[in-house]
């Protein structure tokens, strides 16, 4: 069965490539207002593709005024289990044209590698679907759901309302999330945890007006001083997160070499790591926190005065395990009880994203690992974790919990998604087809 169906997707790819290419030209960039009609052009596209596979039913559909998403349906065998195919065809912003190599919204072939903005996230992963379809064409071995979202790179806000109006039209045995990655270059990986996310924008303030540093400074604090203090506060020495009672857990038992591991993290020569315990546990099961944003004064055209007041937007991603609220929560009540010298502190909640753990066992992990093994000649996947935050696996879980959730994707670590010069790696493409078409196969057994 395996050398007919790998036939079968090399005689498909091409197709599904061009489709691919088609689809990346589309600016779908769904957090730019101006370029709305283009996430609408990408919907149109996507439900067109589907119906050309015959597709019994295929609807446009939006909640609480989101983005398009597409759903459509293929009925196989009676009896046989529903499959629900995730992807989404919204991008991120492409940023300075003059930072690629190519343009970002023309696909272009170098080494290998096909580049372009959605050339992987996650245009890649709808492509990676219709091949597994084709290569059956109209004698699926499964009933098959696509669930093509239009604001992933939003957010997913209107997630939650899509999943409870076509919540019957949604129901399947087996979720597959095309939207995350693979270990390495011939190694396939299924994704079973992910970190979740809190952002906060705190503002210190210790005047209520600006004052002249010579004249006050040595006994008034100025807050971007009483800002730097309070942020040190919220890692040891180490550099671990110092915030008490957050979650932290095990990692699996995955090698992650030095010298990969600063080429792929952009390292500046000489950086030494922070924090304690293993090099994936401290990427994927404890959480973490960075400073992304601060608002204070230029270095350029700074008077002698002492700040009276300062920003900065904190970003902390937390354990598998945990919970946003309490991971809020904790973070607060660290704040609160650091600030120093009396000044004053707000916050205000930015947004928040359930981490997510997945007990990746039972009959349709046992065939995707079956299904991976063979689609790369014998390399078993890896367990994986994924240390950014996919919020919106969460909404799957909850929404159909008797559902198995299979996380794959088509990004190795050299994707660059959401960075200039994204690609796809197009032998590695390839598997992840052929990957998701014995999976069918083996789910339809």
């Amino acid at each position: 069965m395996t050398a007919d169906i790998r036939a079968r997707v090399h005689a498909v790819l091409p197709g599904i490539r061009k489709d691919l290419e088609d689809l990346v030209r589309i600016e779908s960039v769904s957090a730019d207002p101006e370029r709305a009609g283009e996430v609408q052009r990408s919907a149109e596209a996507v439900a067109e593709l589907f119906r050309a596979e015959n597709f019994d039913r295929v609807d446009i559909v939006t909640a609480d005024g989101g983005a398009p998403a597409v759903i459509a349906h293929k009925a196989g065998p009676e009896g046989a289990p529903t499959v629900l195919l995730y992807a989404h065809h919204d991008v991120q912003p492409e940023n300075d044209h003059a930072d690629w190599d190519s343009p970002p919204f023309e696909p272009t072939e170098r080494d290998g590698r096909l580049y372009a903005r959605g050339a992987a996230d996650d245009k890649a992963g709808i492509a990676a679907h219709l091949g597994a379809l084709r290569v059956f064409g109209d004698d699926l071995p499964v009933s098959v759901t696509m669930f093509i979202e239009g604001e992933e790179e939003m957010g997913s806000e209107s997630l939650p309302a899509l999943l409870k109006e076509h919540h019957d039209r949604l129901r399947a045995d087996v979720i597959v999330i095309a939207d995350s990655g693979n270990w390495d270059i011939g190694v396939p990986a299924l994704t079973t945890s992910l970190r979740g996310l809190v952002r906060l924008d705190i503002e210190v303030r210790t005047l209520t007006h600006a004052v002249h540093s010579g004249m006050w400074g040595g006994l008034v604090p100025d807050a971007v001083m009483t800002l730097a203090r309070l942020i040190a506060s919220l890692h040891d020495d180490e550099g671990n997160v110092a915030i008490e009672g957050l979650h932290a857990g095990p990692a699996a038992d995955v090698d992650y070499p030095e010298e990969r591991l600063r080429a792929e993290s952009g390292a500046a020569p000489g950086i030494e790591w922070i924090g304690s315990g293993s090099t994936v546990e401290r990427l994927w099961t404890k959480p973490a926190l960075s400073i992304t944003g601060l608002d204070a004064p230029k270095v350029a055209g700074a008077s002698n005065t002492l700040v009276p007041a300062a920003r900065a937007r904190i970003s902390m991603r937390t354990a598998p395990g945990d919970t946003s609220a309490n991971a809020l929560e904790c973070l607060v009540r660290h704040l609160e009880a650091h600030v120093p010298w009396g000044a004053t502190l707000t916050h205000t909640v930015v947004d928040t994203g359930e981490a997510t753990q997945i007990e990746a066992t039972g009959p349709a992990y046992d065939a995707a690992r079956a299904a991976f093994t063979e689609a790369w000649d014998g390399t078993a996947p890896v367990d994986m974790g994924v240390g950014g935050s996919i919020p919106f696996i969460a909404e799957f879980l909850d929404a159909f919990p008797e559902a198995s959730v299979l996380v794959t994707g088509v990004e190795d670590p050299d994707t660059r998604a959401h960075g200039a010069n994204e690609g796809l790696h197009l032998a590695e493409f390839e598997k992840v087809v052929l990957a998701e078409a014995l999976l069918l196969a083996k789910l339809g057994g």
